[in-house]
């Protein structure tokens, strides 16, 4: 390559990026690409003078300034933040900086990309998970004394902590005096989530409630083994059907949820 990297038009390099580009120096902004124009939703003329902490939140305006400075001796990790456009809305934006040499000026240079899409999912992810952990503790009744614990999706550690500390509570506040838990809902399970979900049975053990295991798995078996349960002092059926049938009780009785 004969040509001289140093007669690359650096400019049009910002141009051609995807991500809004900010260049600033002394806390003024000395240069903007078109999509942070866009993005900012002001004409060029009125971001480039303006302070890069003009932005954010007050509450922030220190923390950046002290992260702005670093970032003049090496670049300065990702990090999220809400930030304000010109025109008062707000944005949700991950932020990236780092030392750039403009002729003799010392600068830093930021990129700013909009990840509100992303954390709109993220929430509607959160919010799925809550209510998926809010059924994994909901006992499913049956008759008067009898529920049904459906064990669906997978449940991790913090997951299993949760039915230990309700499920006992629960039982409690329904008069519940023989718990079904079943298992056909889940596929695999760690050794220190089924730890926490065999608990559950001692506990309602020393509640006087009796609790029958259904639809266990030959691997969620050994790993029970495994951990050094004792599953034949552990009532357990093949399904809820056979459960209930064993408790008495007709097996054409429609069980709620579809739990088979």
């Amino acid at each position: 390559m004969n040509e001289s990297l140093s007669q690359i038009d650096y400019r049009e390099i910002m141009e051609y990026s995807r991500d809004p580009l900010i260049i600033h120096t002394n806390l003024k902004i000395i240069d903007v690409n078109h999509v942070a124009v866009d993005f900012f939703r002001a004409t060029k003329d009125k971001i480039i003078g303006a302070s890069p902490l003009d932005i954010f939140q007050e509450a922030s305006k220190l923390a950046i300034e002290e992260r702005i400075e670093s970032a003049y001796q090496q670049p300065a990790k990702v990090i999220e933040e809400t930030i304000y456009r010109m025109d008062g809305t707000t944005v949700e934006v991950e932020l990236y900086c780092h030392p750039v040499q403009i002729g003799k000026t010392k600068a830093i240079q930021t990129y700013v990309r909009d990840i509100t899409e992303r954390k709109e999912k993220e929430l509607k992810q959160l919010e799925i998970m809550k209510e998926i952990n809010e059924l994994s503790a909901t006992l499913v009744p049956v008759l008067n004394g009898i529920a049904i614990l459906p064990l669906m999706g997978s449940i991790d550690e913090d997951r299993a902590k949760q039915l230990l500390d309700e499920v006992p509570f629960k039982v409690q506040e329904q008069d519940i005096n023989f718990l079904i838990i079943d298992f056909s809902g889940m596929y695999t399970l760690n050794s220190v989530v089924t730890d926490y979900l065999f608990k559950i049975n001692n506990v309602l053990s020393l509640l006087g409630v009796r609790s029958i295991i259904t639809g266990l798995r030959p691997q969620l078996a050994l790993t029970a083994i495994q951990l050094d349960y004792k599953l034949d002092s552990i009532p357990t059926k093949s399904t809820v059907k056979q459960a209930l049938h064993s408790l008495g009780i007709n097996q054409n009785l429609t069980i709620p949820l579809d739990i088979k």
